[in-house]
């Protein structure tokens, strides 16, 4: 197949380099032609370390880069088979995007965009086919991140939706299909993990510190704080942000002023040396103590809102069970599904413990799943 990238960012040229590992030729489209030539150097960087590594030969690493061209234009992509947008996170540029690229392209060509939390039926709408727009969502560093989320407009034929599926998969990917809601699976499931740990730090409960401690301790690989360090505060809470206004201010959603104030400072994280740690002292304890009391209470805490945010997605169809708990452990690496996890504390134990944090807080962010109840 002949694939068109839209964006030679990390993301754009990451699914660039995926697509020419899987045998397809690819056009990689930027309209700057020094971002697009550095994205080039990057992927040949990027295929000569795992060549050094032992993963591929020099020859497979020197064809994979070979498959990959640049195109300062969009017409570029008049060609191609599949093109996959991967730029800025804002409705309006994707739709004028999507509008122009329809020009180029002829009508079998399959239109996706890689938005984690936009409305794909609203960019699909920006077309005049909007039956072959859907969204196929990778996670980053897309080389090394197993899942790929696929979501279907509103105006998606299941046999479009299929064909894209297969595509994916052939590239060897593990795929899921959401809904065409506010985060899709894991971008909704996972706001808990960033936004209980910020109100717990905002509480003064425990440091940013213990926090990371207990959820690492407790089997996850990465604590809510380093983890929003390396995704970068400006793209989490970007995120977040799109989530909450687009379920219409839902509480569970709310961004924190913590991290507000981190981006308004610029301070995103590991890629300017500071966000909730500073990188340039290199402070960052994953081994730090926390008492036994305070590492349950964080632990439990959060992990209980995790597991009523997967019930509450799956009550409402976001994605099939067996999808929600794929996406949770592959596209995040939690440690378990979060269903199985609810059904091993126990179902009637979660829903007692969200009351406990309701009848604390009397605040609907604790409202409990009706799922959970069994209704």
């Amino acid at each position: 197949m002949k694939i068109g990238i839209i964006g030679s960012g990390a993301m754009g040229s990451g699914i660039a380099q995926v697509a020419a590992q899987a045998g397809n030729s690819v056009k990689l489209y930027d309209a700057n032609d020094v971002a697009l030539a550095k994205a080039l150097e990057n992927i040949r960087t990027g295929l000569k370390k795992q060549a050094e590594k032992g993963k591929i030969s020099l020859t497979e690493a020197s064809n994979i880069a070979a498959k990959i061209k640049a195109t300062e234009r969009l017409e570029g992509l008049s060609d191609c088979d599949l093109v996959i947008e991967a730029i800025v996170e804002d409705l309006d540029i994707k739709k004028l995007v999507f509008a122009e690229l329809e020009m180029y392209v002829s009508e079998e060509c399959i239109l996706a965009t890689n938005t984690s939390s936009l409305s794909v039926t609203a960019i699909a709408a920006a077309c005049n086919l909007p039956e072959r727009v859907l969204g196929i969502h990778f996670f980053n560093p897309a080389p090394l991140m197993p899942l790929v989320e696929v979501i279907p407009a509103l105006q998606t034929p299941q046999y479009f939706l299929e064909k894209s599926v297969q595509i994916i998969e052939n590239w060897g990917k593990t795929v899921v299909v959401a809904k065409d809601t506010p985060g899709f699976i894991v971008n909704r499931i996972a706001r808990p993990f960033y936004s209980e740990a910020l109100r717990i730090y905002e509480e003064g409960i425990a440091d940013f510190r213990e926090i990371d401690a207990a959820m690492t301790e407790g089997g996850f690989r990465m604590g809510p704080f380093a983890l929003m360090d390396l995704i970068g505060h400006d793209v989490n809470y970007a995120v977040t942000e799109s989530v909450w206004r687009n379920t219409y201010f839902e509480s569970r959603y709310k961004p924190s002023v913590t991290q507000k104030r981190l981006v308004e400072a610029g301070f995103y994280g590991k890629k300017t040396l500071r966000g909730f740690y500073d990188y340039t002292t290199l402070n960052y304890d994953n081994q730090l103590f926390i008492e036994k009391e305070k590492k349950e209470y964080v632990f439990n805490r959060i992990l209980t809102m995790l597991i009523n945010e997967a019930y509450d997605a799956l009550q409402f169809n976001i994605a099939t069970k067996q999808d929600i708990e794929t996406a949770m452990t592959k596209g995040v690496n939690y440690p378990k599904g979060l269903l199985a996890w609810g059904e091993e504390i126990g179902l009637a134990n979660i829903a007692q413990r969200m009351d406990a944090l309701h009848d604390k807080y009397r605040e609907e962010r604790y409202r409990c799943a009706p799922i959970l109840r069994g209704v």
